[in-house]
């Protein structure tokens, strides 16, 4: 079967950053999306696989428009360390609010004395990506599928 809008695709991939060839991601569950221009994966991505079958293998270099975005300076804070709950480290995940007030994870980079410095880019923002994919499986997606815009079930979504 082909991949056509509304089919649900199954993929292994690996990702790397494209200037330095460093593996980023190694898929151990495989990805599955449902596809057709319904956001659940990057549209140039969704473009080569386009008409392809299981079996079919590409990689892909991703500007970082194509992907994660650029880098957003103001989506850096710095924080008091007093404000900042105990236990989280660098490395770690928290839920603020960007400036329009909607949700944002930040992720914490630096503690530097009283201040914690956070950042709310997407960890790859800003960098060109490789992605090397694998297509494993194509099935027509169901009605209830194309109605929620996102694949159920197996490495799906779950309700």
């Amino acid at each position: 079967m082909k991949i056509q809008k509304d089919t649900v695709v199954t993929l292994r991939y690996k990702v790397a950053d494209a200037a330095t060839n460093r593996l980023l991601d190694d898929s151990r569950d495989p990805m599955v999306y449902l596809h057709g221009g319904y956001g659940n994966t990057f549209p140039k991505i969704e473009a080569a696989l386009e008409g392809k079958e299981t079996g079919f293998q590409a990689t892909l270099h991703l500007k970082p428009e194509d992907a994660f975005g650029e880098r957003d300076e103001a989506l850096m804070r710095t924080i008091s360390k007093a404000d900042f709950p105990p236990g989280v480290k660098v490395g770690g995940q928290l839920e603020g609010r960007d400036d329009q007030g909607q949700p944002q994870v930040f992720n914490v980079v630096k503690i530097k004395g009283p201040e914690v410095i956070l950042d709310g880019n997407h960890p790859l923002a800003g960098k060109s990506l490789k992605f090397s994919l694998s297509v494993t499986g194509v099935r027509m997606a169901t009605a209830e599928e194309i109605a929620h815009r996102h694949v159920h079930g197996e490495h799906g979504h779950h309700h």
